[in-house]
């Protein structure tokens, strides 16, 4: 028996713990804690920024920066997420709906279900790649810190983020309790900030799931059998009436997710393309040094999963302007020529509107596409030139 739900399980527990799953208690506390927290967090960030700005330590000052960054992103994902929680509700309810649409053996639950276990392998996916990315990122500095004596003064402790505490780390139990603090930091914000990225894949491959099944009632407008058919239920009336509906509803969850997800990409962005940038220095300029394979190790899947998550978002807008376009496609390729001339001129409507396409922006102010893609890469690798001309 096939699942109805498209978000799996994985993810709503996750969405449960950040407090953003609907119908839990504790709400206002899961939510307070984890923005507390991250807080904090970034202002001993910036503390250790300000206190150690210095050109000629341009390493160290482009690994805080790359955390810090990383940070912000997530704090920004967990307030939009609040401030527009009744929005991302609503795309839930919209998905319960199209699930309770789909009859047990049709094309509707075929391809409802298909995406739905596509886009749960491609969620885990993302989240097991983002761990294998925090252990690498961790992993040296816990090796290293075996061998370091809090005592001396004159060297900085190696720490997974840097930061400025307000105490003085002075023996091994605070070195290793504030070690183990931030390991988990990282570990839960690693992991919550690419549940947001699978989910905004999830409901785009789920609105493509439904953008097929407008296709295939599309390529059944016109036969021979519906024309000359006396049946209500049969008739082209009641089947251009159901194609109109779902196409409305394509549009209309399209768009709040657009709206969900919209300042969430123009902050990812923005933000994304420094990181590319500051980390493609650290792994360059990591080489030829004598800890090069540790510091390669700490940077280069952070790289890869900042880059993969630029390119989830422009894939994501890229897919739904080609499916959307494809519900014009369907219309035309449609058995029109079969139809009474006053049907065919119904079809007109639906080929005008899909010619306004479906997208995702960021910020209402760049279409997210893989054109977009190469845009950010490019810009990243021009600033990752003027800092090493400055190194």
């Amino acid at each position: 028996m096939t699942t109805r739900r498209t978000i799996n399980r994985m993810m709503q527990l996750m969405l449960i713990m950040f407090g953003y799953w609907p119908g839990i208690s504790c709400v206002l506390f899961y939510r307070m804690f984890w923005m507390t927290t991250l807080a904090i967090t970034e202002y001993f960030h910036c503390q250790y920024f300000v206190m150690h700005f210095r050109f000629h330590n341009l390493f160290n000052l482009m690994d805080c920066l790359s955390s810090f960054l990383a940070f912000i992103k997530l704090f920004s994902k967990l307030l939009i997420f609040w401030l527009k929680q009744r929005t991302f509700f609503e795309i839930l309810t919209m998905m319960a709906k199209d699930w309770s649409d789909c009859d047990n053996t049709g094309v509707e639950l075929r391809e409802t279900a298909r995406k739905a276990k596509l886009s749960s392998r491609i969620g885990n996916g993302i989240i097991i790649l983002q761990t294998m990315a925090t252990l690498a990122y961790v992993i040296g500095i816990f090796l290293a810190s075996f061998d370091v004596d809090v005592t001396d003064r004159t060297v900085e402790l190696p720490l997974i983020f840097k930061m400025e505490y307000p105490f003085v780390i002075d023996t091994q139990r605070k070195y290793r309790l504030v070690l183990a603090t931030q390991f988990l930091s990282v570990a839960m914000c690693s992991w919550s900030a690419n549940l947001f990225n699978a989910l905004f894949l999830t409901l785009t491959l789920h609105v493509g799931s439904q953008i097929n099944i407008l296709i295939c009632w599309l390529g059944e407008v016109g036969s021979k059998d519906i024309e000359k058919t006396h049946d209500r239920h049969d008739s082209f009336v009641t089947v251009i009436t159901k194609i109109v509906r779902k196409h409305q509803k394509i549009i209309n969850l399209s768009e709040n997710i657009e709206n969900l997800y919209s300042y969430i990409a123009l902050v990812l962005f923005i933000s994304n393309t420094v990181m590319i940038c500051s980390l493609g220095f650290l792994v360059v300029t990591a080489i030829g040094s004598p800890d090069a394979s540790k510091q390669i190790t700490r940077s280069i899947l952070f790289y890869i999963v900042t880059s993969l998550e630029a390119f989830v978002f422009c894939f994501a807008g890229e897919y739904l302007s080609k499916k959307s376009k494809a519900i014009g496609n369907a219309a035309y390729n449609s058995a029109w020529y079969d139809m009474k001339a006053k049907n065919r001129q119904v079809l007109l409507f639906i080929i005008l509107r899909s010619q306004r396409q479906l997208q995702f922006t960021a910020g209402k102010m760049a279409v997210l596409s893989l054109e977009y893609f190469t845009t950010i890469m490019k810009a990243s690798g021009s600033y990752l030139s003027v800092l090493l001309a400055m190194k």
